[in-house]
Order: structure tokens, then C-alpha cells, then sequence
């Protein structure tokens, strides 16, 4: 049974982790370190924020869904390229070094921040691509596939490198591409989030709390974006890239060091 500590620790931090995912993505980088904190051992720390995760991905989900700032067909395709590059990249994993694909992340932060200042009408409404059904859905499943694949092998920010592509690529406004990565992220954390209980790698004791506390943040979350529209998804997007940043940068210093 968990201790009391651990529940005054994880669930505040797991809500701030759903409000920032359900804006920008990135969640991830808050809430699984809340777990590790408390001394979970990582496997049950990965399958208990996996199970938390999944349902606070829902709540955020259903609200952007209520709000129509969902497109199904994009959404849907990029979540099925997702399920599949998810499971690619993981064999991957287990054959190369992540550390190649870390230092080209840390190297496409910059850049893609340099875009997004020097370009202000990024991810701004009313400039979505007019493409054929057919390109529309190679490129979602291209998306969800890239994408799944760097989820699989690294983890941070899938969500919101998901969000980045449908802006370039699809011509979505941000909150419209945010709303859709949800579906993407929803997919592949609830495929995880059944492979971590199924092999007992859960706390369902602290699972179900933090499962609470990560559907009222996302709900907030979503629940903020859509009022604050673009421009407060663009500001959370910011503050995400500089935590993937900072995150890739450390996991690179401690091996090094190591």
C-alpha cells in the first residue's frame, strides 16, 4: 500500500502534468519523474503513469471532441501509424543506441523554436491544406508511423512533435492539430497502458488516484487551450520544447559522465 507521501508527491504533479499535456503534449516529462521520485522501480513507474496517463488522454480527448476542434479522419489514420511505428521503434530500441536519435532531437529544438518565432502566423487558423483524401491519409499514417517509431525508441514530447507535424504538414491551426494528437496519444498509451497491467507492472493503489488527478488536469487543460485559442497553445509549445530540451540534454551529460 502506498504511503501517504507518495499521494501528497504524485497527484499534484501528475495534474500539472495533464493540464501542460493536454495543451501542448509533454506531459510525460512531468509526471513519470513524480513517480521515480517516490521510489516506484521504473517498470512499475512507467506502467502506472502509462495507466494514468491513458485515462487523462480520454478526459482531454472527450473535451476537444465537445468543442469540434478534432478532425476524425487525420486523427484516426495518424493513431493507427502510431500503434504500428510505436511497436517498430521499441524492436529498434532493443538493437541501436537511442543516444543517435537524441543528439538529432536536441539538434531539431532549436530550429523548429527558430521557426515558430520567426514565422507568427504558424499554426494560425484558416490556412489548412486542400488536399485529396488519398494524401491527406498517407500523410497522417506517415505522421503517426514517424512519430510512433521516436515514441517507441525515446519517449518525450511525442505529443507534441504529433501537434508540430499536423501544423507543417496538414496546415491545421494548433488547436485543432493539438486536439487531434490527443487521439493519437490516446491510442498508443492505451495499447501500453494494457501491456503494463497485463504483465503486473501497475500500482493500481496509486494508479486510480493519479488517474483522477491526470483527467482534471487534462480536462483543464483542454478546457484552457480551447478558450485561449491558438496563441496559448503556441505559448505552452515553447515551454515544452525547452523541457524536451532540457530533458534530452541531462539524459545525454549522465551518460557521458557516467
Amino acid at each position: 500500500m502506498p504511503e501517504l507521501r507518495m499521494y501528497l508527491i504524485v497527484c499534484p504533479l501528475v495534474f500539472l502534468a495533464g493540464f501542460v499535456d493536454a495543451m501542448a503534449g509533454g506531459g510525460g516529462l512531468i509526471s513519470l519523474p513524480a513517480y521515480l521520485l517516490v521510489g516506484l522501480p521504473v517498470h512499475v513507474a512507467s506502467g502506472t503513469n502509462k495507466v494514468a496517463n491513458c485515462l487523462g488522454t480520454l478526459a482531454a480527448t472527450g473535451k476537444y471532441i465537445k468543442s469540434g476542434q478534432i478532425r476524425f479522419r487525420p486523427a484516426f489514420c495518424a493513431a493507427a501509424g502510431a500503434l504500428a511505428g510505436s511497436a517498430f521503434g521499441t524492436r529498434l530500441a532493443m538493437h541501436f543506441s537511442p543516444e543517435v536519435f537524441r543528439w538529432i532531437i536536441l539538434c531539431a529544438i532549436p530550429i523548429v523554436a527558430a521557426v515558430m518565432c520567426l514565422k507568427k502566423d504558424f499554426g494560425a487558423a484558416g490556412r489548412e491544406r486542400h488536399l485529396s483524401r488519398s494524401v491527406e491519409v498517407l500523410i497522417c499514417v506517415l505522421i503517426g508511423l514517424g512519430i510512433g517509431c521516436y515514441d517507441g525508441m525515446i519517449g518525450p514530447g511525442t505529443g507534441t512533435f504529433m501537434i508540430m507535424a499536423f501544423t507543417a504538414f496538414l496546415g491545421m491551426d494548433l488547436l485543432c492539430a493539438s486536439g487531434c494528437a490527443k487521439v493519437g496519444n490516446l491510442a498508443s498509451n492505451a495499447a501500453s497502458a494494457v501491456l503494463w497491467l497485463l504483465n503486473g507492472k501497475v500500482l493500481l493503489a496509486l494508479a486510480v488516484p493519479a488517474a483522477a488527478c491526470s483527467m482534471l488536469g487534462n480536462y483543464l487543460g483542454a478546457r484552457c487551450a480551447v478558450r485561449g485559442g491558438v496563441r496559448s497553445v503556441r505559448i505552452m509549445l515553447y515551454v515544452v520544447l525547452a523541457l524536451i530540451f532540457g530533458k534530452l540534454l541531462f539524459d545525454l551529460l549522465s551518460a557521458y559522465l557516467a
